[in-house]
């Protein structure tokens, strides 16, 4: 999994969820030990020495936190008809829900009983809230480290003259595949059956040919250019056949290229090779 694709709100989350955890080995209930009594020797329980609190609260709320973080690997995964997500979200209100109930029937509640309702209303506000409100939307890891390299007029990030594929090389902010004089198929390198050295006048005739309308009233090839950019929050990309089901997620701070244009949406291409539809396209960083 791409840590970049983690949200300020998957942080909220994963901080819940192991202070659930630890909770759960504090004390359950406490108590006042009489004046002259030695209470040493008196064991307080905690969660483990009970099944069902600790499955119902804590192991509960933990649970639904893994969920909610593997739905980000895998989106469009599915547990008896619902999402990863939407069956983690259910997981953590459930253990908030039970933790609120359980410390309203105790006397004297411990530390571990408190800290857990409170870690569990934390775990559920961030897993209910974190699609909603754009702080929490936010991606964890600041992708500010390739859009300053951008700026600059200097490499993106982790990208090398001429090295790896899925970030836009060198200054020049040429399109994919438009390197001039880098071998046969690219505009204005020698074709097949020309001169190594073309008179720059006939290599610019050549382009402009290439460029105009097939006959026969063919739109041109050069209504839309690839080009290379970065999102600003973790988005789905969705499958060219329309499948509701995502096929990979985009993550801040890597760059991706888009190969065509449908109305609003693009067709962006992943550093693995797969395509896919990405159809929010709003306050994307162009490379």
């Amino acid at each position: 999994m791409n840590i970049r694709s983690l949200t300020r709100g998957d942080g909220v989350v994963i901080g819940a969820a192991v202070v659930l955890f630890i909770a759960s080995f504090l004390d359950f209930s406490s108590y006042d030990c009489p004046q002259g009594v030695d209470c040493s020797r008196f064991d307080s329980p905690n969660a483990w020495d009970s099944l069902g609190l600790l499955m119902s609260v804590f192991l509960a709320g933990v649970i639904g936190a893994a969920l909610l973080i593997v739905s980000r690997a895998m989106p469009g995964r599915k547990v008896v008809g619902l999402d990863l997500g939407q069956f983690g979200v259910a997981l953590t209100v459930f253990a908030l829900w039970t933790a609120f109930w359980t410390i309203l029937d105790v006397n004297n509640a411990g530390a571990g009983l408190i800290l857990g309702l409170l870690a569990a209303l934390v775990l559920a506000a961030g897993a209910v809230a974190g699609p909603l409100v754009p702080a929490l939307k936010a991606p964890l890891l600041s992708p500010s480290g390739p859009a300053q390299g951008v700026q600059g007029g200097q490499q993106p990030y982790g990208a090398q003259p001429g090295q790896g594929y899925g970030f836009p090389g060198g200054q020049q902010q040429a399109p994919y595949g438009a390197h001039p004089g880098q071998g046969y198929g690219y505009p204005g390198a020698p074709q097949q059956g020309q001169p190594a050295q073309a008179d720059p006048a006939q290599a610019q005739q050549a382009q402009a040919q290439a460029q105009q309308p097939a006959q026969g009233g063919a739109a041109p090839a050069g209504d839309f250019t690839p080009f290379w950019f970065a999102v600003p929050v973790a988005r789905p990309l969705y499958g060219e056949d329309g499948s509701p089901n995502p096929i990979a997620e985009l993550a801040p701070g890597t760059w991706y290229l888009a190969v065509e244009q449908r109305g609003q949406s693009l067709i962006a291409q992943t550093q693995d090779g797969r395509r896919g539809v990405l159809q929010d396209t709003t306050g994307i960083q162009r490379g």
